[in-house]
């Protein structure tokens, strides 16, 4: 389930190329779908292997977008990268992406691009692990940290150490792919590593092994979002509408049908109904008010202005952009806005 890594936005012009010959084609539109919305080319929606986006599936498979007027076309995307550079070069209209890897791709995407809906925060999918005789963050000084750099573990330690008031000039970081990453932390050449799933569960399988932090200890860190292109809001404002309104009717339908919900998750993701549960324990999903909150100012990792300027000022500074990009275009909370008035009315 590898995702949240960016790469130099250079390969955005050669994964082009290669996307029209190597990418899974997306499911066809679903047959419930009204004959006025099938004479209008259908808006494509990337998503990937995250437990925060699987739900998209329910949304296909129960016809949730032809009930809510949205003409959409969900597109499977096997490398999280993939749909990153697709969104980037205008390929897609939305994707499914971290709130991190929309700073270090909106600078340069060709149509804008815009958060309008959060889906999730990992709470407790991202973490550090670390060896047995690691008690506390304090024990790593001078220790050495395997991570990816500016990815989400990166910043997920980096959050922890700044908490003790240390920094990641205390440890000596290993930069490394982060599979790459847990396999040299299980095979005893880095005393700790930070990791999302399934990678994290690599790491554990070294004897005395444990997880010493996770995403769970720093609420709003590492939100999932919906974000689409400016292009579309501009254009196709009711389409953003449509499909904010259907991805609260997935998380309907996922309360009262938790087992057909499951099972179309696991078989989206490839993984069995056991595994699925494993993975959306470390995952909050958003209720439309903590959306409403997560879009607000503030001065906590909950408010995401706050945590993008903090993410980007991360990313500054580990060297993974050059310049942060006005981030006052990359949140739009109208839609949520939108349907929570509708809610009040209704």
């Amino acid at each position: 389930m590898k995702r949240r890594n960016f790469f130099s936005l250079l390969l955005v012009f050669f994964s082009s190329l290669l996307l029209t010959i190597s990418c899974n084609q997306a499911p066809q539109q679903t047959p419930n779908a009204s004959s006025s919305l099938s004479n209008t080319a259908p808006i494509v929606i990337g998503y990937s292997n995250w437990a925060g986006w699987w739900p998209w599936a329910i949304a296909e498979e129960e016809g949730l977008f032809a009930k809510n007027g949205a003409n959409v076309q969900m597109k499977w995307f096997d490398g999280y990268l993939e749909s990153l550079q697709a969104l980037a070069a205008g390929q897609l209209d939305g994707n499914s992406q971290t709130l991190n890897d929309t700073i270090a791709f909106a600078g340069d995407a060709v149509n804008g691009q815009v958060a309008v809906l959060v889906n999730d925060n990992s709470s407790g999918n991202d973490k550090v692990i670390v060896t047995e005789e690691i008690k506390t963050i304090q024990d790593l000084k001078g220790k050495k940290v395997a991570v990816e750099e500016g990815v989400v573990g990166d910043f997920l330690l980096s959050l922890a150490l700044e908490k003790e008031g240390m920094s990641r000039k205390d440890v000596q970081i290993v930069p490394m792919e982060t599979g790459a990453a847990a396999a040299a932390f299980a095979s005893g050449k880095v005393d700790a590593v930070a990791a999302f799933p399934p990678f994290w569960s690599t790491a554990l399988k070294r004897k005395g092994s444990k997880e010493l932090i996770s995403s769970k200890a720093f609420p709003g860190a590492i939100p999932d979002l919906l974000v689409v292109s400016a292009k579309l809001i501009k254009e196709k404002p009711e389409q953003v509408q449509a499909l904010v309104k259907t991805w609260f009717d997935v998380r309907e339908f996922m309360a009262k049908n938790p087992q057909k919900a499951d099972e179309i998750m696991a078989k989206r993701a490839g993984i069995s109904t056991e595994e699925l549960a494993l993975y959306k324990e470390g995952t909050k999903f958003f209720t439309l008010e903590e959306n409403l909150e997560a879009f607000s100012p503030g001065k906590t990792m909950k408010n995401m202005p706050f945590a993008a300027q903090k993410m980007a000022d991360f990313m500054r500074e580990v060297g993974f952009i050059k310049k942060v990009p006005d981030l006052t275009t990359i949140l739009d909370a109208q839609f949520v806005k939108a349907l929570a008035n509708q809610d009040k009315k209704s």
